[in-house]
């Protein structure tokens, strides 16, 4: 038991893949040659580690620098570190320098980022992030100075989160480059950015961050321990942290945030959410998460209050028409005919006839045809990717109808709860939909309606016991909490709201007048 309310989980088991040697107790030699000839073992077959030999201000103290080609800023390293090295004056002869190394660091290198260290575990591991470190003749220590760069992806507009309203900048590869974005919106030292380091191979970095004072505690011991006791080699992207310590695998609805916005993040973390970010990734990720924040876009709180209940009210009827749609049309039309006005009826019985199959087999036929075109338009390049999605859909659709393979009512029932996936606002939660959607068909083309509704029961029983981090997934609906009602279904003024409701963090009323 990892911690109360959050259920039982088993151990995370490693990738099969080769451990590096451990090098943990072993520490670096006062003779320069043998930490060279060390640390060229370490580095062997990597081209692209450099070693640079010197004197420090040319006279006859050896020493040497080793970093990465790549992840190092290579005109800071010349203009910054080696010329004042190299050309710097030294009190004659060495003797005299008490302590080298502090000398070197306060008086010569014009880094910020400087640190010692004698363990080769710990060198290795400041090369791979991109830091450079000296070695010099007669010191069993080593310093460590940071001057990561290289080329790297500058901010840029989102590109799978539009906004009519809002910032235009998101996240990018980099994780420092990430929590400044962050910083910059939340200005108060109570926002905290802990880093922890995750898988045995690849190193990364991982930064929890979260508002001292404002978040849930459980709710970020619980997310800070399984972290910790990930045991895994590889971590490439933010969702294998997502999925190693999600509180429910196998269920079709997500319990994170997933999004590249800062000012969404940003806002998240207001409302008592703890975020992750992972170097590499430009997604972050967010919990405690509920069914009605993902139901909410960011610019939800940037216009005013009725346009936005009226978008809002939107989204909810188009997500249970892509939810509902393509299996109420299976059920009515086999089942249920004496529902459907007689002119529409015949309408339908007109269009279908000639149709050699079933309602539910055309109805699984077109939406597995659909989510291909789908997939197909994301997977290709850009510049043809939206003319396949449409053209496809078209030219298919239309030559299935003529063909008289399907018919033209389910064409348009398709299509319409295609566009209905496309106005739920995070692109994971409707993939929920999306699953949920066949086996709804499944269900009403065997029981009808009888079918749907058994479906919905278990879909709502399953919502019901579900949870984020000990926070219930239809919180505040259930349990109901007045207060968490005024920014569930629909918004009220944002002068009324709570910025945070118990149990995702504490309270705290924001005043305005009205």
């Amino acid at each position: 038991m990892i911690g109360k309310g959050f259920g039982k989980r088993t151990r995370i088991p490693k990738i099969l893949l080769d451990k590096p040697t451990s090098r943990q107790s072993e520490r670096l030699s006062s003779s320069l040659e043998e930490n060279e000839t060390k640390l060229h073992a370490i580095f062997e077959s990597c081209s692209d580690v450099v070693f640079r030999s010197f004197y420090i201000g040319g006279q006859q103290q050896r020493a040497f620098l080793f970093y990465i080609d790549g992840l190092v800023d290579t005109a800071q390293l010349d203009e910054s570190l080696l010329r004042p090295l190299m050309s710097g004056a030294l009190p004659e002869p060495f003797d005299e320098i008490p302590e080298l190394l502090p000398f070197l660091q306060n008086r010569l290198i014009m880094i910020s980022q400087v640190s010692q260290t004698a363990e080769y575990a710990q060198i290795e591991l400041e090369i791979l992030k991109g830091s450079v470190v000296i070695c010099v003749d007669n010191q069993s220590e080593a310093i460590v100075v940071g001057l990561a760069g290289g080329n790297t992806r500058s901010v840029d507009e989102p590109a799978s989160e539009s906004t009519v309203r809002g910032s235009r900048d998101s996240f990018t590869e980099i994780l420092r480059t990430n929590t400044s974005l962050i910083r910059r919106r939340v200005r108060s030292s109570r926002l905290k950015i802990e880093m922890l380091t995750v898988g045995e191979i690849t190193r990364t970095d991982v930064a929890i961050a979260y508002l001292k004072g404002i978040t849930n505690e459980s709710a970020l011991q619980e997310i800070k321990s399984r972290i910790h006791d990930i045991e895994i080699d590889v971590v490439l992207e933010s969702g294998y942290i997502e999925q190693l310590i999600e509180e429910k695998t196998y269920s079709p609805f997500p319990q994170f945030l997933v999004t590249e916005r800062p000012d969404y993040l940003a806002a998240a973390l207001l409302q008592g959410q703890v975020a992750i970010f992972t170097d590499g990734s430009p997604f972050a990720i967010s919990a405690p998460m509920t069914f009605w924040g993902f139901m909410q876009a960011g610019e939800d709180y940037y216009e005013r209050v009725l346009y936005i209940n009226g978008i809002r009210m939107i989204r909810f009827v188009f997500a249970l028409i892509a939810l509902l749609l393509p299996s109420l049309y299976v059920a009515l039309t086999t089942f249920h005919q004496q529902m459907i006005p007689t002119n529409l009826l015949l309408s339908i019985a007109a269009a279908r006839e000639g149709v050699p199959f079933p309602a539910l087999v055309e109805a699984i036929l077109m939406e597995v045809t659909f989510e291909g075109l789908r997939e197909a338009g994301v997977r290709l390049p850009k510049q043809v990717g939206q003319a396949v999605s449409i053209v496809g859909g078209l030219v298919v659709g239309q030559a299935a109808v003529q063909a008289g393979i399907v018919s033209a009512p389910m064409v348009i029932v398709v299509s319409l709860t295609g566009i209905a996936s496309f106005t739920i606002p995070r692109y994971n939660f409707s993939i929920a939909f999306r699953l949920l959607r066949f086996p709804l068909i499944i269900l009403a083309g065997m029981f009808g309606l009888y079918g749907i509704s058994i479906g919905l029961v278990v879909i709502l029983v399953h919502l019901s016991g579900l949870k984020s981090f000990g926070v219930p997934y239809l919180f505040p609906v259930a349990p109901v909490t007045w207060q968490g009602l005024k920014d569930a279904l629909f918004r009220a003024p944002l002068w009324t709201l709570y910025l945070r409701s118990q149990p995702v963090g504490r309270k705290a009323k924001r005043k305005g007048s009205g």
